[in-house]
């Protein structure tokens, strides 16, 4: 039987309908801790996973065993653990960080965490998908279960209107990659993964390479990637602050396990002639995130445009078409979700005080929570790139597989020249935020702001995994290089050469 591969995703789904249940009989009062309960189960799931399957690298070396299921539609394999560690502990972070949003929602928070959680199941599903199939699938219980969060304040204008930007777009990139997926089995006669790769010849015919850009394209929508990242930036401003930070981090978590999983698993030898455009859409994605967020003041809006660029220099290590890229992208995903869920739990803790995300409303926080004012000017450090955060170490690794792909190909010095532009223009947005924090004169409220229990222990690991990402990389690295081996992908550059610390 199959059905022991799908531990993760049962274990989930009954815990989103436990909290449904529980939700029927729980006094409105106490709804609110109903994101207590989810993110202990959810917590309870992943210290299941580490205990059974392991948290880093084997200590022998050895590559972690690969178990397919379901007609080999369904993979279990050491990149499959980990991005669904990834998920666990993403989903365990905004459901904490929902439990201070609560009171902002005016009805359904037992229906809110719970569609948390089933969106969780998506991304489980999207981290084992082997056919195109299950990656229609997931991205669908994905993208469905985002509508209803990101629409889900249905008092505020701003919540209904990107909640149907979302819905349009969403059903457009989901019709493009339906389309796709036909016309790659039309040509192939199959939509497994490990059996294109047999096809002889298949490469060579335009239907099928049509077929699979337009893959691409849906999978671009998911990771907000030029030139499908319009819907980014309205929705993050429009949306609940939990459900922007779930975007932010899972969602395209979940976009990028796919398009690894295609690039380098399903059609590796068409990923090697599409290097150019690879290159190109992670060059112009950086620049465009990093240029259109210079003039934003909503902090939601900027770090929607932050999060496009942030996807640019995600493509650099995809487009470095190697192990040592894809090692990079797993490093610095990793990275990612700790920088980007600390400054958006301080979002939401400054938005319950007052109605606004304008960047004003940071002035004299530094003195109304030395806390909050620390945890944001480290996450903006480290998605700047600056050292010893682990956002350096990221676009360090990124950066040098582009580099050592330069000797092939002089295009991929270019590319890294853009990335290196691209973090010096972050630098004046990430700073600004910076400076208002601590060194803005224009604060009307300097009253303390009160920190719970869950926040606080949301802020404090999120200090905690930038810090010791940067400080202490090797761990970070030995995990990502292993679930890296997991693709069946034969690089150019070996693994070796991911650079560790002395």
């Amino acid at each position: 039987m199959n059905f022991p591969l799908l531990t993760h995703e049962m274990a989930v789904v009954c815990l989103a309908l436990g909290v449904l249940l529980i939700d029927l009989w729980t006094p409105t009062v106490h709804k609110h801790r109903l994101g207590c309960v989810a993110a202990g189960g959810v917590l309870a799931i992943l210290v299941w996973s580490a205990w059974t399957h392991g948290l880093g690298a084997p200590d022998d070396g050895a590559v972690r065993p690969v178990q397919f299921g379901f007609g080999k539609m369904y993979v279990e394999d050491g990149l499959a653990l980990f991005f669904k560690q990834f998920f666990l502990l993403s989903a365990f972070l905004v459901l904490l960080l929902a439990g201070a949003f609560a009171s902002r929602i005016a009805a359904g928070i037992g229906e809110y965490y719970a569609v948390i959680l089933f969106a969780l199941t998506g991304m489980l599903f999207a981290a084992s998908a082997n056919d195109f199939i299950l990656v229609f699938v997931s991205l669908e219980l994905i993208t469905v279960s985002f509508y209803i969060l990101v629409s889900f304040q249905r008092s505020r204008l701003a919540s209904l209107e990107a909640g149907v930007k979302y819905l349009i777009l969403g059903g457009l990139s989901s019709g493009f990659l339906v389309f796709g997926v036909a016309l790659v089995f039309g040509t192939a006669n199959t939509t497994n993964f490990a059996e294109l790769q047999g096809v002889a010849g298949i490469a060579d015919k335009p239907v099928f390479l049509l077929g699979l850009l337009l893959v691409f394209v849906g999978l671009g929508f998911k990771i907000a990637a030029f030139p499908f990242q319009i819907w980014a930036p309205d929705v993050y401003e429009g949306a609940p602050v939990p459900t922007t930070a779930f975007l932010a981090v899972g969602s395209k978590a979940a976009g990028f396990a796919l398009l690894l999983r295609m690039l380098f698993s399903a059609v590796p030898e068409v990923s090697i002639h599409w290097s150019k455009l690879l290159m190109a859409v992670a060059g112009i994605t950086i620049l465009y995130g990093n240029l259109c967020a210079i003039p934003q003041r909503s902090l939601k809006r900027l770090l929607g445009y932050s999060s496009i660029a942030q996807a640019g220099y995600l493509m650099l290590g995809v487009a470095a078409l190697n192990l040592v890229g894809v090692s990079a992208v797993l490093y610095y995903l990793a990275g990612y979700l700790f920088s980007v869920l600390g400054a958006f739990t301080v979002i939401t803790l400054i938005m319950r005080e007052t109605d606004s995300d304008d960047i004003a409303v940071l002035a004299g926080l530094s003195q109304r929570s030395p806390l909050l004012a620390a945890t944001l000017a480290l996450s903006m450090i480290s998605l700047a790139g600056i050292p010893p955060l682990a956002g350096f170490f990221g676009k360090f690794l990124v950066l040098k597989a582009v580099i050592e792909q330069g000797a092939a190909n002089s295009g991929y010095y270019t590319l890294a020249w853009v990335a290196i532009t691209g973090v010096v223009i972050s630098l004046y947005y990430y700073f600004g935020v910076i400076r208002a924090a601590y060194w803005s004169s224009e604060a009307a409220d300097l009253s303390a702001i009160e920190l719970s229990a869950g926040p606080r222990l949301v802020l404090v690991i999120c200090l905690a995994g930038m810090v010791f990402l940067g400080v202490y990389p090797n761990p970070g690295v030995d995990e990502a290089n292993q679930a890296a081996k997991g693709l069946s992908f034969k690089p150019r550059i070996g693994l070796a050469h991911v650079t560790r610390t002395p």
